[in-house]
């Protein structure tokens, strides 16, 4: 097996076999594993860049479906239970001696076994991944839609489907940066970014006070909506914490020797981005719900109208941010496709290779983003299928398959709880997402 020398901070883990020089120029070339010089603060904002997104925006939405015991339970049961789970991969990443599992599938493998390991991980984060990309597009176009609502009321209207291809054009531009250290600029204007609007977002919200005809009743009227909007908006929040499918590529980035393994940089930026999460999720969802009640919009920011000087920079902010978190959950897609580009079916790791794939991907997200539009629906059907598994439990499985923890021991409890919470938000949210969607469908035109 390849061992990590002390004084090569840009080893990289192999699969246990020696390489040869054109496996190493491959490596050297491919985005996750290309770069190994980061600091722990990219870290903290590359997870908070890849946690806080659009899910933020409609946590006020959620606590709406949800009333207000069971929504404050479900969001701090949620951020321990994933800071639980984050701090178990961040373990993980370098638990065999001189090897490092710099993707989530890879993991998956030594966890699982070679093919049984891909079958499990790498669909659910290809789900995951592409899916918040093409959310992304539809939030990037809506924010600056309402965004040019708000500056130019006079103005002629303009289709959501034009937004969404002006928001794209960055992404054409911004996907060629050619790994996760290169848009370390692009992803730490993203994290001031969240936190700005998030705290635009319920300071307008509290400075607006509490409405007249403020109801905090659900808003369905059957029990049978009670229920299934119950169920939406348990994917809504799983949604809004979706940082793990990028946190081995992150954490991959940052330079490792037996001395100094990555996990202590790793966990230290970990910990700074929880907190913020924490300074983002809980005012907005809280306070927006305490505000406006069940009338509160599935994107708060579309409920707040005035000071709309200050919406509108709220929604700049939101684009600006959703365009960093874009590329976070892109980049390990664009690793997938060229890895198999390049090792199974032998094309030259070439710029022109790199620009073909790339383009053909935003473009792929972009058509979806603007055929399907739906917003809410589409965050809490992502929600529930894929990040609860990859989230909640995929850690917990792989913590158990591999370290054995006595039956009944804090760990062992700890992860099957974990386990039982994820598989069943899995089964029930996106059951909620689909029925949004479809009720939204009844009225639904194609590219309006």
């Amino acid at each position: 097996m390849e061992t990590q020398g002390p004084a090569d901070p840009n080893y990289i883990s192999t699969n246990g076999e020696t390489r040869s020089a054109k496996e190493k120029a491959i490596d050297d070339w491919l985005p996750i594993t290309s770069s190994r010089n980061a600091k722990w603060w990219y870290s903290a904002f590359h997870n908070v860049t890849a946690m806080v997104g659009a899910g933020v925006l409609g946590l006020p939405y959620a606590m709406a479906e949800l009333g207000w015991g069971p929504g404050v339970a479900v969001l701090v049961i949620s951020w321990v239970v994933t800071l639980y789970t984050l701090w178990q991969m961040v373990e993980m990443h370098e638990m065999v001696p001189g090897k490092r599992f710099d993707r989530y599938h890879e993991l998956g493998q030594h966890a699982f076994g070679e093919k049984l390991g891909l079958y499990i991980v790498v669909p659910q984060q290809l789900v995951v991944e592409v899916g918040v990309n093409i959310v992304y597009m539809v939030t990037g176009g809506t924010s600056l839609q309402k965004f040019h609502s708000l500056v130019c009321k006079d103005c002629k209207n303009i289709k959501l489907t034009f937004f969404i291809m002006i928001f794209a054009s960055a992404h054409f531009v911004l996907s060629h940066l050619p790994n996760l250290n290169a848009i370390s600029g692009v992803s730490l204007a993203a994290a001031v970014m969240s936190l700005s609007y998030s705290t635009v977002a319920w300071a307008a919200s509290a400075k607006k006070g509490v409405q007249p005809d403020v109801d905090y009743s659900y808003r369905a009227t059957t029990t049978i909506g009670k229920v299934f909007n119950f169920f939406s908006a348990l994917g809504d929040v799983a949604f809004a914490y979706a940082g793990h499918n990028v946190v081995l590529e992150i954490q991959a980035t940052i330079p490792s020797t037996p001395e100094k393994p990555s996990k202590g940089p790793m966990w230290r930026g970990v910990i700074v981005a929880y907190i913020v999460v924490a300074l983002c999720y809980f005012p907005v969802a809280l306070v927006g719900y305490y505000i406006f009640g069940n009338k509160v919009d599935d994107n708060i920011l579309i409920t707040l109208e005035k000071p709309t000087w200050l919406i509108a920079m709220a929604n700049l902010f939101v684009v600006i941010h959703v365009i960093g978190s874009y590329q976070i959950y892109a980049m390990p897609v664009f690793d997938m496709i060229e890895t198999v580009l390049v090792k199974k079916l032998n094309f030259r790791p070439t710029k022109m290779l790199r620009f073909i794939t790339r383009n053909i991907y935003v473009a792929f997200t972009m058509f979806l983003g603007m055929t399907f539009p739906f917003f809410g629906g589409l965050l809490s059907f992502f929600g529930g299928f894929a990040f609860a598994p990859t989230t909640y439990f995929l850690p917990c499985i792989m913590w158990l398959s591999i370290y054995k923890p006595r039956k009944f021991s804090l760990s062992w409890c700890a992860n099957w709880v974990c386990i039982i919470l994820g598989v069943c938000l899995m089964i029930v949210s996106p059951i909620g997402g689909l029925r949004t969607i479809i009720i939204k469908a009844k009225t639904y035109e194609f590219y309006s």
